[in-house]
């Protein structure tokens, strides 16, 4: 039971670590618009950000929390003992491909990270793709890949159309002022979506380490309890502090090598990315924040002119995407053998 209880509380550790790696990794996404128009400093826009990625919990609720615990895997499926090392193996898998694409400054999605890395370390566990995962979440979950972007690319597109059609009689100087003012608005909504949506995956994870420890009793028909308290705060403080260290690597890339913005296409950029972070959050869809505001920020550069969007970059990042998910897969995969061949050589 010591032995058991050490593990749980190690795992819940190493999810708070990736939160963490989460707030840092996508940090660029809640701020890469606000620093590259100049609406704010490097430093208050992290600090603006992260308190927004705090108070999401008081918002979006844990519906996210819930798919990912529950609707993803069929936990029941592998041996009770490997359980909790699934778990394990899951998180590090996606922490690991986080720091490498941190590293080379690729803002791919920390989610799907996540889901990859636990359905790999799934597999690997149960030892077949048969049976193990659950298709509902995977299949709501593989159509916002495509989805999130799309939709984020049409907000930002329309708002913008929209923008210039209101303020066609403005002056420049006018509307800069009234956008960098706006911008505040438009980074607080988007900020406070993503700690809604990202968050709340790594709740998901928690709880079911908790199911798996025996220290929760699972929902009705296997799904997953309601989300302790300590968890959902816990989480929400994780990723905020993680926005604290920032990422600047990445908020470089999405903040200038995509497509130059002034805080009008700031403003229309963050707004879409929020809308679309809150109708997915509030169905319980664990959708992409980087892929949602990549999509935005695509959106707006193109009304200028296809062109202005630096389209070598954006297919860089695309393929970045591609690949999260099979790669996370596989080094969660590599990370639960080892740690199951440790287990047997200790035992």
């Amino acid at each position: 039971m010591t032995i058991a209880l050490g593990l749980v509380i190690f795992i819940i550790f190493i999810a708070f670590v990736f939160d963490y790696t989460n707030g840092f990794h996508d940090a660029a996404n809640s701020i890469a618009t606000v620093v590259s128009t100049r609406v704010l400093s490097p430093g208050m826009a992290v600090t603006w950000a992260a308190f927004f990625n705090f108070v999401a919990f008081a918002v979006l609720g844990t519906r996210v929390a819930k798919t990912i615990g529950g609707d993803l895997v069929r936990i029941e499926l592998v041996a009770e003992d490997m359980r909790l090392y699934m778990l394990l193996a899951g998180l590090l898998g996606a922490i690991f491909w986080n720091l490498i694409t941190w590293y080379i400054g690729l803002p791919t999605s920390s989610s799907h990270a996540l889901i990859g890395g636990y359905g790999g370390a799934a597999i690997f566990a149960y030892g077949s793709f048969v049976g193990i995962l659950k298709p509902e979440g995977w299949t709501k979950t593989i159509i916002f890949i495509v989805a999130s972007p799309l939709i984020g690319m049409t907000l930002g597109f329309l708002s913008m159309v929209a923008v210039h059609w209101i303020f066609r009689r403005s002056s420049p100087h006018s509307v800069d002022r009234f956008f960098r003012k706006g911008q505040l608005v438009s980074a607080a909504a988007y900020s406070l979506g993503h700690g809604g949506n990202d968050a709340q995956k790594t709740m998901g994870i928690i709880t079911a380490v908790l199911v798996a420890g025996g220290m929760l009793a699972s929902g009705p028909g296997g799904k997953l309890p309601e989300i302790p308290l300590w968890v959902v705060l816990s989480a929400h403080a994780a990723i905020a502090l993680g926005t604290l260290s920032g990422g600047w690597r990445i908020v470089h890339t999405m903040g200038s090598k995509i497509t130059k913005l002034k805080p009008v296409g700031g403003f229309c950029a963050e707004s879409s990315g929020a809308l679309a972070l809150f109708g997915a959050t509030l169905a319980g869809i664990p959708v992409s924040t980087t892929h949602t505001i990549t999509g935005a920020i695509v959106g707006v550069g193109s009304t200028r002119r296809l062109s202005a969007v630096k389209w070598g970059v954006a297919r860089r990042i695309v393929w970045a995407w591609v690949l999260t998910i099979p790669m996370a897969g596989i080094i969660a995969a590599l990370s639960f053998l080892i740690i199951r061949t440790i287990h047997q050589v200790a035992n």
